[in-house]
């Protein structure tokens, strides 16, 4: 299983809290706060204890723009140098961090910017997979496809088992092969023997 690194530009997101993070997936946590920065909330300080030794803080150096951004993108550097397989989820709202996400891709590095921690797409995807309306679930599908490119799955059972995976293996074959369904009865697939032909 890949490890998860959560990294948060604590300047600019203040989760209310981190309990997502402490669950089935295990998260290692990189709180990271201003040189001007006095306090934490008693709810984040309290979160980053629970996870012991798979939390951080980290006080940055000093002042000046985008001082945070760089701390952080020289943590992903030195994390991803140890552990190449790992997923890096950078929470903050800014999108000055995006052209390092579409460089870290390039390089076959695993890494996303969510605005929250409830935003991180694995607990989404979770969260629906649990307690989500099948159009919630079909959406979702969707887009997993559509950001596939060319590289959708061709066969009925691979579709089958990439939905499977997409929901990290929380859904009944029943449930995959109704959520199948549901995409070929709104025309987005059709399926000849065992091929499928994509209609996104």
């Amino acid at each position: 299983m890949k490890n998860n690194y959560v990294l948060i530009d604590y300047e600019n997101v203040q989760p209310k809290s981190l309990a997502a993070l402490r669950g089935e997936h295990v998260f290692k946590v990189y709180l990271f706060v201003g040189a001007s920065q006095a306090k934490v909330t008693f709810e984040v300080a309290e979160a980053m204890q629970a996870l012991g030794e798979h939390a951080r803080y980290i006080k940055i150096s000093g002042n000046g723009p985008n001082a945070l951004d760089f701390h952080i993108a020289y943590y992903i550097g030195q994390l991803a140098a140890q552990d190449p397989n790992a997923f890096f989820h950078i929470i903050s709202k800014d999108s000055g961090f995006d052209p390092l996400i579409k460089h870290l891709k390039a390089q076959k590095v695993f890494a996303c910017r969510s605005k929250d921690i409830g935003d991180i797409p694995m607990l989404k995807v979770g969260h629906v997979a649990k307690a989500g309306k099948v159009e919630d679930k079909l959406a979702l599908i969707l887009a997993n496809l559509r950001q596939r490119g060319a590289a959708k799955p061709r066969s009925i059972k691979t579709l089958a088992s990439t939905i499977g995976a997409l929901f990290a293996k929380q859904l009944t074959e029943d449930e995959i092969s109704a959520l199948v369904e549901g995409l070929k009865d709104a025309g987005h697939i059709s399926v000849v023997g065992a091929k499928v032909t994509y209609y996104l």
